[in-house]
């Protein structure tokens, strides 16, 4: 979970957050054909109200608005022209004055001429998909909308749609053709063999079939799906995580399949018209099975004896629908990783184990003594009406003495792909390490910062101790992370980290309402960023994260991601350090830092995964595609091959030799999905390149003692 969102009263202990308790917007002439305008109403006042960084409703914060929902409504430029665009343009400086004055011109205008543009454009597809294609010649298809400008014209316009639906064809047929010689090279199987002509047919038939499905749902799109558009493009101009929540997703806002019992436990979020795989479920079938990684891009949905569904498009409900299903049945994914190659997935779906979102922890036997290795997944809590019951900084603390009594010589916290989560574990958390004081501030828009600290003098654990981060560890993991660096606790091995430092809380609008506008009931939910956390040091964990002390080489080094990577999110700054004393318990710290960058400069596998960056980067920046049949498949092959070579560095053993505690063992009492669950993830531990490090930085903290 990336995302750090409680209600306030969840986090009372640790931070006082007071919510205006009534918005007033006084409608006696409201009816049900304004409750639009309603909604929007209540949204900027509660905006202006509660946001940490309230806004200017003026011309500039318009013309925000007006690029923002014009982006979203047609983000692929496959619908408006520029004829479109010019009956626009007198509303980009004019939003601001319409929310003043309950206007909606320019939202049903927006939404008017789309519908008519998609009633237009259903008749092109057709008529072009009823003629073959040829791929020999030198057309090409640029996939970045970004690089791209609106259509002149109609007739314009279905030039790029031609040049779309080639380019899905293209792809479809690619597939078609390496699927059919797989099945040649399979003794076991017999297959009709197709020609080049029935194939293309088939893979035009296919598409017509998609773009039939796709637009059957544009055109079924709900006015409320349209209007939580246009307020969200309103709410993240004040910044990414605030957010209205429409009364059919109140409860439900990331679209998660991880909270299900049945499914495969992937934490999706729509992303350029297709689902990428924003988390992995610890424990669940996605992560057992562990080729579906973060960052992979859905494009194919197939259930067992059907055919993919492409997803392209499709409503994010739609697609967790279809990737759902009962326990032992199998769904196959087709994704598009980071560097644009195809993969096939199939996954055995299977219920989500609670106990893999807790924190455990493995010894890792090493030549200069055992090290001990703590994973935590999030900051989970015991709060009020928690599923849970845990305490992350309880739990931690248990696994802490229970590597104790194993003698270890350090300890490893992986925090990767920590979303965040518990405030108020955090704080404790950091107090197992120290013997008090300060871990985190926390300022509201108004109020001087507050300082949150340790107030307990037991140290709990007074060894070496690093703190693994990636560009996935958010919030909560970067407020310890930050600490531990600050008081020079920990060293920080990895990479920079996601740059969250906001925090939401939910206002419900439905309670905010002047009693005269009750009966337009419901109005759904906004989540609004009231605070900022600042290191105690004094900057800030937004935007910039936590850069570590020992930077690891990372696929994704080369890539704008995270905070830096969303529109309009909250700047960082500065604010007075707070008193606190650094540690003088870990030995030579310069010296550590300085010899493992030597020894990860001159690393054979890491130099492959500075490499891969740069290809990653090289792929992301090569936008344009050939549509000549030969070309592509050799781009796709090529694309295959250099991914198996960083594959290949990723799955080889390191000579890790990772054990389970004996406890642990003696806990599960013989339950064999306990115990395969534990060796699978022991044996991937075994590989990790990145805990590899971690060892070694453990080791030379020992050397130079």
């Amino acid at each position: 979970m990336v995302n750090f969102r409680r209600p306030a009263k969840r986090y009372a202990s640790f931070l006082t957050v007071v919510i205006l308790g009534v918005i007033l917007v006084s409608y006696s002439f409201c009816n049900r054909e304004n409750r639009d305008q309603v909604i929007v109403q209540l949204i900027t006042q509660a905006l202006n109200n509660d946001h940490f960084s309230p806004l200017d409703l003026d011309d500039a914060f318009s013309e925000k608005v007006y690029k923002l929902y014009l982006k979203r409504l047609d983000m692929s430029k496959r619908f408006y022209t520029k004829e479109d665009i010019q009956k626009l343009e007198p509303y980009k400086t004019q939003i601001d004055n319409e929310i003043k004055s309950r206007n909606m011109d320019f939202y049903n205008l927006a939404n008017s001429l789309l519908t008519q543009n998609i009633e237009k454009v259903q008749k092109y597809y057709v008529e072009i998909l009823s003629k073959p294609f040829t791929f020999d010649g030198t057309e090409s298809f640029e996939s970045d909308p970004d690089k791209t400008d609106f259509s002149k014209d109609d007739i314009a316009l279905r030039e790029v749609w031609a040049k779309e639906l080639k380019y899905q064809v293209l792809n479809r047929l690619t597939d078609m053709l390496e699927n059919q010689e797989k099945a040649k090279s399979d003794t076991t199987t017999s297959v009709k063999e197709k020609t080049y002509a029935e194939l293309e047919v088939d893979a035009r038939a296919k598409i017509l079939k998609f773009n039939n499905e796709w637009f059957k749902r544009l055109k079924s799109t709900p006015e409320s799906d349209r209007l939580s558009i246009f307020i969200n493009s309103i709410a993240n101009v004040y910044d990414p995580h605030t957010q209205y929540l429409s009364p059919s997703d109140n409860d439900n806002f990331k679209f998660t399949m991880s909270g299900q019992l049945e499914g495969i436990g992937a934490l999706l979020q729509e992303t350029d018209g297709y689902v990428k795989v924003i988390d992995i479920v610890p424990g669940s079938a996605s992560w057992l099975q562990g080729e579906l990684k973060i960052n992979d891009v859905i494009t194919k949905v197939k259930q067992e004896k059907e055919d993919a569904v492409d997803i392209y498009d499709m409503r994010i409900d739609e697609v967790v629908k279809l990737i759902r299903g009962k326990k032992g049945t199998k769904v196959t994914l087709t994704v598009k990783k980071v560097n644009g190659a195809p993969k096939t997935i199939t996954i055995t779906r299977d219920i989500v184990i609670d106990t893999e979102k807790y924190a455990k922890s493995a010894l890792i036997e090493d030549p200069a003594g055992k090290i001990g290795y703590i994973y935590l997944p999030k900051f989970y809590a015991n709060f009020e009406q928690s599923e849970t019951g845990h305490s992350s900084a309880e739990d931690i603390s248990k696994e802490i003495d229970k590597l104790k009594k194993e003698n270890v010589k350090g300890i490893i916290l992986d925090l990767r792909n920590n979303g965040g989560g518990s405030l108020g574990d955090a704080v404790r958390m950091g107090g197992l390490f120290i013997n008090k004081g300060p871990i985190v501030q926390v300022k509201t828009k108004n109020g001087a910062a507050k300082i949150l600290e340790d107030t307990d003098p037991l140290i709990h654990y007074s060894g070496n101790l690093v703190i693994m981060v990636n560009g996935l560890s958010a919030s909560a993991s970067e407020i310890l992370a930050a600490a531990m660096q600050d008081y020079h606790r920990a060293i920080i091995v990895g990479t920079p980290t996601f740059g969250k430092g906001t925090v939401q809380t939910v206002v419900n609008l439905d309670e905010v309402a002047n009693t005269s506008i009750q009966n337009l009931k419901p109005f759904g939910s906004i989540l609004v960023t009231i605070q900022k956390f600042y290191r105690i040091n004094g900057g800030a964990t937004q935007l910039k994260g936590v850069t570590p002390d020992i930077i690891l080489p990372d696929p994704f080094s080369e890539l704008e991601l995270g905070e830096r990577e969303q529109e309009f999110c909250m700047p960082w700054n500065k604010i007075n350090p707070a008193t606190y004393t650094t540690w003088t318990g870990l030995p030579k710290f310069e010296q550590i830092v300085q010899k493992e960058n030597a020894i990860i400069a001159n690393d054979p596998d890491f130099k492959v995964i500075k490499e891969e960056a740069l290809e990653l980067k090289k792929q992301k920046n090569q936008t344009l595609v050939s549509l000549n049949l030969e070309k592509y498949k050799k781009q796709n092959e090529e694309l295959r091959t250099k991914s198996k070579n960083f594959e290949a560095v990723t799955k080889k053993s390191n000579g890790l030799k990772v054990l389970g505690l004996a406890v642990d063992i003696a806990e599960a009492k013989g339950d064999t999905a306990i115990i395969a669950r534990s060796a699978i993830w022991l044996k991937d531990l075994s590989k990790d390149l990145y805990l590899k490090q971690a060892v070694q930085t453990i080791n030379i903290s020992n050397e130079l003692k």
